[in-house]
């Protein structure tokens, strides 16, 4: 196995990283909450995550990746109160919850697709383990962690820290947080303005609500992970994974109830990934510039020049580390689909150069001890917390010495076969099987009937309500781009070039 360190959000440091079972590799990923088209802060974390699993795998490591998907219990506030998001989108669009949650988990999936992501190798679902979750509760209450009223059960924050610290993960203060919940929540059943819900009694009119001990109602969203993550990795696993925004509360509270009903906080590295920027801005709704994968994809949004390779919008984002925030713009995207392509470029390269033109291995010249040394680099780069970013700048310097053999300035005499045989690995291995990266020309012709007809479904969508400036701009857009779309009597879409 690979001396591998990871940088710890939970000891704040960096760590040998040791599995509980090894080789045996349990890691768990906080999923997206269905209500809603992902988001490009979606794919760079799930990507991100896809990379450090195939990366483990490729260390010989057996890792089982646990990605849950969020379709219930998911509230407006963090606390465990304010709107169910699921039903507020159900309503929005006049469907049934659970129809919402299948169009955006189909959505998710088709996107991450897109970027070539490896599926989990399991995706549970927070209403498929109701039962886990209604146990754990029961547990909290036994060890006097929990409290129920009028229906509803809190987790009791003040009383886990006197035996625990709660704010061990985020490094929150307890009494701080008091003193800033006590005005926000106004929480009149509660014990103490910061406990969290475990499971809220449903009013009447609450469309999503399930039969528990307390009465009806529906679970909370820390409560999901927490069961989740025990019954298919245990009471401890080794990995857990989410984007920097989960840290506090999500995360805490999960900690919380772990160790409230089993003494164990759940997982030994808690690994986090980092926001995304738009030209030095905040990506956000309010700023215009939050702009989705397939807009990306398409060019459609007024700050994008044009559409993009989700193999480049990839790219972009392993060129930078994974627990850094990253700004994209629009040189960003461009230097990135040439960075790609140059890389690409030398990996096809290597591959139609005939080694019977390379000398036997006898001597090591220099030009050979640099590629072998570049190419441990890459390995000593990956074990430093999945350094892409540096591992990117030493398949550069490989890449020149590909060109520089193709253009005769390095004589095949100069090489071994060992040296170009590592060359051709080395590119193999860290580009298409760690990284999990595609030739821009190769997965736009794979992946355009795919891309072209979510677009289609976008566009329908936005007829149905009757948004038809979004509709003409898909439609003139792709034409602009020599792509016209027929719409037929029978109300469906077809597309020539």
């Amino acid at each position: 196995m690979s001396s591998l360190y990871i940088y710890n959000s939970l000891t704040r440091q960096k760590e040998k990283f040791e599995p509980i079972h090894a080789p045996h590799v349990g890691m768990y990923v906080c999923g997206p909450t269905v209500y809603n088209d992902a988001h490009i802060g979606n794919v760079r974390t799930f990507s991100s995550f896809d990379m450090i699993c195939r990366y483990l795998r490729y260390s010989g490591y057996i890792v089982r990746y646990v990605r849950n998907i969020t379709d219930a219990g998911h509230l407006t506030n963090d606390r465990g109160e304010g709107v169910n998001r699921m039903e507020s989108q159900a309503k929005l669009e006049r469907l049934e919850p659970m129809e919402i949650v299948q169009k955006y988990t189909v959505g998710f999936h088709q996107v991450m697709a897109l970027f070539n992501t490896l599926p989990p190798t399991i995706e549970p679902t927070a209403t498929g383990h109701l039962i886990e979750q209604i146990d754990l509760i029961e547990q909290l209450i036994k060890n006097d962690f929990a409290y129920e009223v009028n229906g509803s059960v809190y987790f009791n924050v003040k009383k886990y820290n006197e035996q625990y610290h709660y704010g061990m993960l985020s490094g929150r203060n307890i009494d701080e947080l008091i003193a800033g919940y006590r005005d926000l929540d106004g929480q009149e059943e509660k014990k103490h303005s910061i406990d969290f819900a475990l499971w809220k009694k449903a009013s009447p009119e609450h469309i999503m609500q399930w039969r528990s001990p307390w009465g009806m109602g529906f679970p909370g969203w820390h409560l999901e992970c927490s069961a989740m993550s025990t019954k298919y990795l245990g009471q401890e696993f080794d990995i857990h994974g989410g984007g920097m925004d989960l840290k506090f509360p999500h995360h805490e509270c999960e900690i919380a109830q772990n160790n409230g009903s089993h003494g164990h906080g759940g997982a030994k590295y808690w690994l986090h990934t980092n926001m995304l920027n738009f030209d030095g801005q905040k990506m956000s709704k309010s700023l215009g510039n939050a702009i989705l994968p397939l807009e990306f994809l398409s060019g459609s949004h007024p700050l994008l020049d044009r559409g993009y390779s989700p193999m480049a919008i990839k790219f972009l984002f392993l060129q930078s580390h994974y627990s850094s925030e990253l700004d994209i713009n629009i040189k960003g995207l461009q230097d990135a689909e040439k960075g790609l392509k140059r890389l690409m470029d030398a990996r096809k390269l290597l591959s139609n150069i005939p080694l019977a033109n390379i000398k036997p291995l006898t001597e090591q010249t220099s030009i050979d001890l640099k590629i072998v040394a570049l190419c441990e680099e890459c390995k000593t780069n990956m074990d430093d917390d999945f350094n892409t970013a540096k591992t990117i700048a030493c398949l550069f310097e490989l890449s020149t010495i590909v060109n520089s053999l193709k253009d005769g300035n390095i004589q095949s005499n100069q090489l071994s076969v060992h040296s170009v045989s590592l060359l051709a690995k080395t590119f193999e291995d860290y580009l298409i099987e760690i990284f999990g990266l595609k030739p821009i020309e190769e997965n736009n012709h794979g992946k355009l009937d795919d891309v072209l007809q979510v677009l289609i479904n976008i566009r329908k969508e936005a007829k149905i309500k009757k948004d038809f400036a979004t509709s003409d701009k898909i439609r003139n857009e792709l034409l602009e781009k020599g792509v016209q779309l027929k719409d037929e009597k029978d109300g469906t879409v077809s597309w020539s070039i």
